[in-house]
């Protein structure tokens, strides 16, 4: 499997979003331009440029019209997808984590940090596709206050996403909690938590009814979105860092690697940088694919099932297609045997042990 390798940013990759059909790679990084991509060779289309910090998160719409940025900048923009022009920017109190397109692309929503007095926050702005951007309002429709918690520490938002039908934001935290909120009155419906430790990413498959989250505490978990029931568990022996689910088969992709900072002190071999493939089912670990040179920070992987991406500290991202082999496996899966199989085998067993003998 040879990778396409994408070289065009300069510092560490925060992000990789394939759009709706698959045809477009977004990417971002700690370099303040976001640039997209053409899947079918890696040919870079052009990039966004106005940013003054990290790109922390960004999001396509489902059209591939519009696309929102959220930086270290303290601001939301909104950008042209097509001509890569800024629309809109929303000024945020702190610096923006996340930001997520809802269902329909009328509305998108940001997480920011807590910044001085003002406690982390959670915005929905309204965007009409057909309005005139002018008449787009700079304050959030809705905000949705994080206050500190009952011991006095902060909690950081880390991922926001909208559930089907737009019916509740799915906001992961540091302290390894998932809250769901309500998207018109902002009131928060459930807490849970899955981890003990910082919720790295979180991601859904295509049509929202499974998520998996990746965390610093050395696992990824599989849970049902209607019922937010735990299906599975996939542990590793280092920080996992993103993770994400096959639409065309039962497999999960890790990706991590040790914390970055103590990278320059190991090899590459021994810092695990490689993208790691379990079975979705049976929770085992079958294959693996090297590359990076530092600890894979985001992965994606195309609608159509036949390509993924990875970003990673080194500043690559490496877009690999996948061989035919891996595309005509078969999964192991345990055979019912019909009436009468068992017993002629067993009969074909004794024949030859006669013989044998």
């Amino acid at each position: 499997m040879r990778p396409i390798l994408l070289k065009g940013h300069e510092r560490s990759i925060t992000v990789v979003k394939f759009n709706f059909d698959g045809d477009l790679l977004f990417t971002a990084s700690k370099d303040h331009i976001p640039s997209v991509w053409r899947t079918e060779n890696g040919e870079r289309l052009g990039t966004f440029n106005g940013h003054k910090g990290t790109i922390w998160d960004l999001d396509v719409c489902r059209f591939s019209k519009r696309v929102v940025t959220a930086s270290a900048d303290a601001s939301a923009k909104l950008w042209d997808c097509e001509t890569g022009e800024c629309i809109k920017t929303f000024v945020h109190h702190g610096p923006v984590r996340g930001a997520a397109w809802a269902d329909g692309s009328n509305m998108f929503a940001t997480i920011s940090d807590p910044f001085v007095e003002h406690n982390a926050q959670i915005s929905v702005y309204d965007v009409p596709e057909n309005d005139d951007p002018s008449n787009y309002s700079d304050s959030p429709r809705l905000e949705i206050d994080l206050p500190k918690t009952s011991d006095g520490k902060r909690v950081n938002a880390t991922n926001i996403v909208w559930l089907n039908l737009n019916e509740a934001l799915f906001v992961t935290f540091d302290n390894g909690s998932i809250r769901l909120y309500d998207p018109t009155t902002g009131e928060e419906l459930d807490e849970f938590y899955p981890h003990e430790k910082k919720i790295n990413r979180v991601s859904f498959n295509l049509d929202k009814t499974l998520f998996i989250t990746s965390s610093a505490d050395f696992t990824a978990k599989l849970y049902d979105v209607v019922d937010l029931k735990h299906l599975k568990t996939y542990k590793t022996d280092r920080p996992v860092n993103d993770a994400v689910i096959s639409e065309t088969k039962d497999h999960i992709l890790l990706g991590g690697g040790q914390e970055a900072m103590s990278v320059t002190t190991t090899s590459g071999k021994v810092g695990k940088f490689e993208t790691r493939f379990f079975h979705l089912v049976y929770e085992e670990e079958f294959g693996s694919v090297k590359g990076h040179f530092g600890p894979i920070n985001a992965l994606a992987i195309n609608p159509n099932g036949r390509s993924y991406a990875s970003g990673a500290e080194d500043g690559y991202i490496r877009l690999h297609y996948f061989d035919k082999s891996y595309l005509d496996m078969k999964d192991p899966v345990p055979e019912v045997l019909e009436e009468g199989e068992e017993e002629d085998d067993e009969t074909e067993d004794r024949e030859s042990e006669s013989d044998s003998d």
